[in-house]
């Protein structure tokens, strides 16, 4: 059954086989929203792996994934896209082709470059939601302040050793730009590394967060952050503005 059907089904009030599980929780309008959606994942390594794993599988009907970076052996350890095959292949490219063989109803178009102030708004412009699977703070900020411009979501996402955070910036928010580093360009995770645990929890958040966007089912972590720390087990949501 392809796409058109899926939709046909839905729209007379038919939960395809393929989404029943998803059923209880997010309806079958739900399902309706996130197939009608376009959401633009920037990043397709160790967060952005497991986002357009969620998201594909969930049923999210068109994915931008945008990526310049390869894959390379130090990957291994916990980019879920990556494989000892496609070492050498662009991220992006290698995440279409996962999406093609999970989901014939999502859509996945791979944008095999970085994300530059010089692009940003082209390749961000239309999406519903974009997320920040990145790993460096000058990419966030121009991620944000572009999101900031067109009046798009924006879910962040980030990873250090056992430690990650989530949060949801809605237009007006200045969040990161207000608490991005001016000094290195990447965080603590340089020292700390990252495990393959901490950014499958961090992007299976981020992707619940994407959901609840585009469904309206649920309470976003808009002016909250979750933060966790798996190794002394510490879960919590703090206030930001």
């Amino acid at each position: 059954m392809g796409r058109h059907e899926t939709l046909q089904m839905l729209e007379t009030g038919k939960m395809p086989e393929r989404y029943l599980r998803n059923l209880g929780t997010i309806g079958i309008s739900g399902q309706l929203r996130l197939l009608n959606a376009k959401v633009a994942v920037v990043g397709a390594g160790g967060l952005g792996g497991g986002i357009i794993e969620l998201l594909t599988r969930q049923g999210v009907g068109y994915l931008r994934i945008i990526d310049g970076d390869v894959f390379a052996a130090h990957n291994l350890n916990r980019q879920l896209l990556s494989t000892e095959r496609n070492l050498g292949m662009n991220k992006a490219i290698a995440a279409t082709h996962r999406v093609a063989d999970v989901n014939s109803d999502v859509s996945a178009e791979a944008v095999p470059k970085m994300l530059e102030t010089e692009n940003a708004a082209e390749l961000l412009a239309g999406m519903d939601v974009v997320v920040d699977a990145l790993d460096n703070f000058s990419s966030r900020l121009i991620l944000s302040k572009t999101t900031q411009e067109l009046g798009i979501p924006l879910v962040h996402g980030a990873i250090a050793g056992f430690t990650g955070q989530v949060t949801t910036l809605l237009p007006g928010d200045q969040w990161l730009e207000k608490n991005c580093s001016t000094g290195a360009d990447k965080g603590i995770e340089t020292g700390l590394g990252n495990p393959a645990t901490t950014p499958a929890l961090t992007a299976a958040i981020q992707t619940q967060e994407v959901i609840k966007l585009l469904t309206g089912v649920g309470e976003l972590l808009h002016r909250k952050l979750l933060y966790f720390d798996t190794e002394v087990n510490v879960f919590e949501i703090l206030t930001i503005g």
